[in-house]
């Protein structure tokens, strides 16, 4: 199942940073274009900043969807949420990242790299990044959260 190309931000806190490394060489090889708004170490930083930079541009159109990286990926989904038209859904398995997409149209995946290993990672970004959403009665809810 191909996707077309989309324009993916990504960030990480430190605590995620091996992690975005790792999926943004994944999303390079699946055609994506990745726009890496950091961090860029395993230096402690502050989440809110990244969570930031990467809800900002996906909100603004700037990129077309975000992921989000950080110990658990909690501080990154709340901070992600805070911005008007970003669904941002924290998943740890593959079933929440398909029906992330599915049924809510989600344009940030957020994700734990203390909870979840790289291989899971990788392949709840796969599914994330080629699963459609479905409109119909779901978009009607997502109007009424934009509301």
């Amino acid at each position: 199942m191909g996707v077309t190309a989309l324009k993916v931000a990504i960030g990480s806190d430190h605590g995620g940073y091996v992690l975005k490394e790792e999926l943004k060489e994944l999303l390079l090889s699946m055609g994506h274009e990745v726009v890496d708004k950091g961090c860029t170490s395993p230096e402690s930083v502050d989440y809110p900043d990244y969570a930031k930079e990467v809800a900002s541009l996906v909100a603004g159109g700037g990129c077309d969807r975000g992921i989000l990286i950080c110990g658990t990926g909690i501080g990154m989904s709340i901070a992600a949420n805070r911005f008007r038209g970003i669904r941002a859904a924290l998943c740890h398995e593959l079933f929440t990242a398909r029906m992330s997409r599915e049924h809510n149209d989600a344009n940030i995946l957020c994700l734990g790299a203390r909870v979840i290993g790289p291989g899971l990672a990788k392949e709840m970004v796969k599914v994330w990044m080629e699963t459609p959403f479905e409109g119909g009665r779901h978009h009607r809810r997502i109007c009424m959260i934009d509301d």
